[in-house]
């Protein structure tokens, strides 16, 4: 059985593999979204991200989606407590930004839609420079006083303020950032590598990558002349007009037939073996997209494959 990781200073373990909830009433319906959650629980999965704004960019969404979805679905399995349930706020079209009311009020409708009163991991989704650093910590020690939320964490963040928020919960004695939400991925590095990994580094934060298949080009799916029926097909198609794209994709064809493995998981395999890393966010819309995902738990690669692909990446 994939052993669990411990998320950064928190007390949360989790699986190497978080299961990305943007696809949940967007391109899975409710069914599809249940089958998928049931499947990866099945196999030992136990870490489910989400976000109060998914998925408001689909034409007749508002937000909170994917949240009622995992909700309903929590509410059926009656698994609450077998689960670590990450969402964010600060995007949500009606709750936009961190101020200390937005903050809070974003998380009871998150609690009232994924219909638990405990979030495991709240993300500020954003950071919102026009508030602050004390009023968002603030808030956000008032949310794991009350109870309503275990730990915090960060995403879409610059290394300067991470690092203001950090000093400012140490000084005060609040609560404070666990983990890091990056953009992070083998065709994109400079999003997470550099100063914001050294931050992170040197504070104990885990990060937990989004974007961590490239929005589905590092499954190999996608080569030249090959048509891919996805709603994301366009972002991911374009790494393969660069020489990077091209080179990481021949790197992936070598290795994953070496080890007859999956290009997802050589992919995530790389990235959940990075500094820092605890456990890369993918998603999976049916259920046949999940044991690629899944295996990531149990490929461990080579210190000269990891370096092929670093290399290929760079």
């Amino acid at each position: 059985m994939t052993s669990l990781r411990k998320l950064g200073s928190s007390d949360l373990d989790v699986f190497p593999l978080a299961l990305g909830g943007n696809v949940f009433g967007w391109t899975a319906d409710e069914d599809r979204s249940f089958s998928v959650l049931d499947a990866y629980t099945a196999a030992g999965g136990n870490f489910i991200d989400t976000a109060d704004v998914y998925s408001a960019w689909v034409d007749g969404n508002k937000g909170g989606e994917s949240e009622t979805v995992i909700g309903n679905w929590l509410a059926a399995r009656g698994n609450r407590s077998d689960v670590v349930l990450a969402t964010k706020v600060g995007a949500h079209p009606d709750y936009k930004g961190l101020s200390a009311n937005t903050i809070k009020a974003g998380a009871e409708e998150s609690l009232r839609r994924l219909r638990t009163d405990y979030i495991d991991l709240y993300y500020t989704h954003y950071d919102d420079p026009s508030v602050p650093v004390e009023e968002i910590i603030g808030a956000l020690d008032d949310l794991v006083t009350s109870g309503k939320v275990r730990a915090i964490a960060a995403s879409n963040v610059t290394p300067e303020r991470l690092q203001e928020f950090l000093d400012f919960s140490d000084r005060e004695g609040l609560a404070r950032y666990t983990a890091l939400q990056p953009h992070y991925n083998l065709v994109s590095r400079d999003t997470y590598e550099g100063s914001l990994q050294e931050v992170a580094s040197r504070s104990g934060l885990a990060a937990v990558p989004y974007y961590a298949l490239a929005s589905g080009f590092l499954t190999g799916k996608y080569r030249p002349g090959t048509q891919v029926d996805s709603a994301r097909a366009a972002g991911a198609g374009k790494h393969l007009e660069t020489e990077r794209g091209r080179r990481v994709l021949a790197a992936l064809d070598e290795i994953a037939e070496a080890r007859g493995a999956e290009h997802a998981t050589v992919a995530l395999a790389w990235l959940a073996a990075q500094p820092t890393v605890a456990a890369p966010i993918a998603s999976a819309r049916t259920v046949e997209q999940l044991p690629a995902l899944l295996a990531v738990g149990d490929l461990e690669l080579t210190q000269a494959e990891i370096t092929a692909l670093t290399t290929a990446s760079a």
